[in-house]
């Protein structure tokens, strides 16, 4: 049986290759109609060919970038396209319809630009890069090498910074310094990434971003982070290497979020958090004090109600007990 398609564990059909990555979707192998699956060092017994590996959903990623068919765009620059002519064009890069190339910029070996990017002056993208739609590369900002950027990013937009007037106006700080991507960073759809008053703002290699992600002047994300959806950094605030950040959640600026911390979804970090920590809430805290908050949390009107019972009950023993003391009259 040829394999030809990838499917998820309950989706799959005879030709299909799924995975089982976690010990809940096994209750689904023995019912799976796939033709293959792989498998981590589980017990599970499958109905069909078996590749076992101590990774499968590395595995299956893999798998799946054999089957995706991409279309990749021929090699120059589309005649509806604007590029300075003292701009450094690999002979082999693909450069859309529509797209913008400032003076000085360089764009490196087998990059793709989609139509309508705007690339500024001076700035400086690597090889094997793809820029997607509507994408802008900001003037002096550097892009390492296989980087994506996904449809809307923005890189080098000026950082939020104004000085407060004495009439109570704000003076605009010129954001003039640089960006730095390095390499292999992805960084998805609308995502923001500021440039500051002086220094840099750099996102250092192996780190991905998701959708709708802003990262504030003069931030430090390390090596290899995970950001979700709508996640905010605020200005000059380090963000240390394999730091995992879930959706919706801020951090507050000049503070350090340590090597190998998880902050979990909706959280507001408003202080420094240490090396492996992994913290939850608003303000952020120890996950397990969190959870053992939370349940305090749900139980508060009740609580409440226990509370007011007993002021009541205390009030009139009060009672009580000063009629008990009083003398009687004679």
């Amino acid at each position: 049986m040829d394999i030809v398609r990838v499917a998820g564990i309950q989706q799959a059909q005879c030709g299909d290759l799924t995975f089982v990555a976690t010990a809940q979707y096994l209750q689904h192998l023995a019912g799976t109609k796939a033709s293959a699956v792989i498998l981590g060092p589980t017990k599970g017994v499958a109905p069909c060919a078996v590749l076992r590996t101590d990774d499968p959903y590395s595995a299956f990623a893999r798998a799946v970038s054999l089957f995706a068919q991409t279309i990749r765009p021929a090699p120059g620059i589309d005649r509806l396209s604007a590029v300075a002519s003292d701009a450094l064009i690999a002979p082999d890069a693909s450069i859309g319809p529509f797209v913008t190339i400032g003076s000085g910029a360089r764009v490196g070996a087998r990059t793709i630009i989609y139509p309508n990017v705007v690339i500024g002056p001076g700035a400086d993208v690597g090889e094997d890069c793809v820029i997607h739609s509507q994408a802008s590369i900001r003037e002096r900002v550097v892009i390492g090498h296989r980087v994506t950027l996904h449809d809307g990013v923005v890189v080098g937009s000026d950082g939020f910074g104004f000085a407060r007037q004495k009439d109570g106006t704000h003076l605009k700080i010129p954001q003039h310094a640089g960006v730095v991507i390095e390499d292999d960073v992805e960084i998805g759809a609308n995502s923001t990434i500021d440039r500051p008053a002086v220094g840099e703002t750099r996102i250092s290699a192996g780190t991905k971003i998701d959708n709708l992600v802003h990262i504030a002047h003069g931030v430090a994300i390390g090596r290899r982070a995970l950001l979700a959806a709508q996640v905010g950094i605020a200005g000059s605030t380090v963000v240390e290497d394999d730091v995992m950040v879930a959706g919706q959640s801020g951090v507050n600026g000049h503070v350090r979020v340590g090597k190998g911390a998880i902050i979990g979804a909706k959280s507001a970090v408003l202080q420094s958090v240490d090396a492996g920590a992994f913290v939850t809430g608003h303000p952020a805290i120890q996950h397990a004090e969190w959870r053992k908050a939370s349940v305090v949390f749900r139980q508060l009107p009740s609580l409440k109600k226990r509370i007011e019972d007993l002021q009541q009950r205390i009030a009139e023993l009060e009672e009580k007990l000063a009629a008990c003391q009083t003398p009687p009259d004679r």
